[in-house]
């Protein structure tokens, strides 16, 4: 069980695979244990954070040092402006440095403030700035971004 409220989500099974609704792509994904987080991060923004359903971005493309990857979520605030990274794993994969340097090398090119690395078990909240990262309890309500 991930360390977030319990939800209802929409699930359906068609042939071997399980998908879940995603409610800002508005269809059914492949639901994989790190799409698994990944809906659980996107129901706490939306319904326990309140962060406005426009601004969240799934999967948003970027390029890396000249390589093509996906960010897995990017929260933008009321300006458009990147503000929020979220890094999603698999629950059986652990938030350590390899992890906080992939979301580091991904924010690079996003310039975000605030840096969520979580598998659904553990969470790792950053406040990014020109004095170096700070440990954060608790990501301020979207309105402060």
């Amino acid at each position: 069980m991930l360390s977030f409220p319990a939800y209802q989500f929409q699930l359906r099974r068609q042939g071997q695979k399980n998908y879940i609704f995603d409610r800002i792509r508005k269809k059914y994904v492949a639901l994989t244990p790190e799409e698994w987080v990944r809906q659980h991060v996107v129901f706490w923004l939306l319904d326990d954070h309140r962060v406005p359903e426009g601004w969240i971005a799934l999967e948003r493309g970027i390029l890396v040092n000249g390589l093509k990857r996906r960010t897995d979520i990017l929260v933008l605030n009321r300006d458009a402006l990147p503000v929020l990274l979220v890094e999603c794993k698999a629950p059986q994969i652990p938030i350590n440095q390899a992890v906080a340097e992939q979301a580091l090398r991904y924010n690079m090119e996003a310039g975000v403030r605030y840096l969520w690395l979580t598998n659904g078990l553990e969470h790792s909240l950053w406040k990014l700035g020109q004095d170096g990262p700070k440990l954060m309890e608790a990501l301020p309500p979207p309105g402060e971004w």
